[in-house]
């Protein structure tokens, strides 16, 4: 006589069997988002228009590169290479600032072989300023008065903006653009940061990723810029081949 199972073994092996094939399902699905990721490189911006108002030689194209960064990691949507990865491979390829934000074809091709990316983000930022009282400090004349270091409460406005292009190192072709624009205006911090104010602000550094220049408002206003630029950027994967 055949000898029959008991229910409840039944259940469990079918229960047993449902849980390998989500569990299958899961893992492949997961391969395939991880597979879909485009893998970028983000050059440092160009910034040649912009002053040193502040009266040292930071890097504002730099900074305004690393915080994209971290969006577009936060987001998800790419891989985004190493900062450390990249600049070695700069350098071994001579790559001058002047390039930044119009690699020439040569430069595209040997980076993105030597990176084993196809894509790859240039930009440059049009707008990085404060203003107070109806008084531009901008271009020039923000260091005579105000430092990096400047911690008045008077009521400011703060103006960025980058412009960003996407870019197959294959081929040349510019693939996407995308614009960021930020603006904060309101009684707070103009810049705080590092030391500095007074007469002489060469002491002074903006540390872009700290939270002492994300309370202020050109730290707003760059956060804002930065923020539209990566949602574009994102919207435009779609585009990828």
């Amino acid at each position: 006589m055949p000898q029959l199972f008991h229910p409840e073994v039944l259940v469990r092996g079918c229960l047993c069997a449902v849980a390998v094939a989500l569990l299958s399902v899961v893992c492949t699905s997961s391969a395939q988002a991880q597979a879909s990721r485009p893998t970028v490189a983000i050059l440092n911006f160009d910034y040649g228009t912009i002053e040193h108002w502040w009266g040292g030689n930071q890097d504002i194209g730099q900074g305004i590169s690393d915080l994209l960064v971290d969006e577009l990691v936060n987001d998800g949507s790419y891989r985004v290479i190493e900062r450390k990865r990249l600049d070695a491979i700069l350098a071994e390829q001579n790559f001058a600032q002047t390039e930044r934000a119009d690699p020439s074809a040569k430069t595209l091709a040997a980076v993105g072989k030597m990176l084993g990316v196809k894509y790859m983000i240039v930009g440059s930022v049009t707008k990085f300023g404060t203003e107070k009282s109806n008084k531009s400090f901008g271009a020039g004349g923000f260091g005579s008065k105000y430092g990096i270091g400047e911690m008045g409460t008077s009521k400011g406005k703060a103006n960025v903006a980058i412009s960003a292009r996407m870019i197959d190192t294959t081929t040349g072709e510019i693939l996407a653009v995308a614009k960021g624009d930020g603006i904060s205006k309101r009684s707070g911090l103009l810049l705080g940061g590092g030391a500095g104010g007074g007469g002489g602000a060469g002491a002074g550094r903006i540390e872009f990723g700290a939270s002492e220049f994300r309370d202020t408002i050109l730290g707003e206003a760059t956060e804002m810029a930065v923020k539209a630029t990566a949602e574009k950027l994102v919207a435009a994967k779609a585009r990828l081949q």
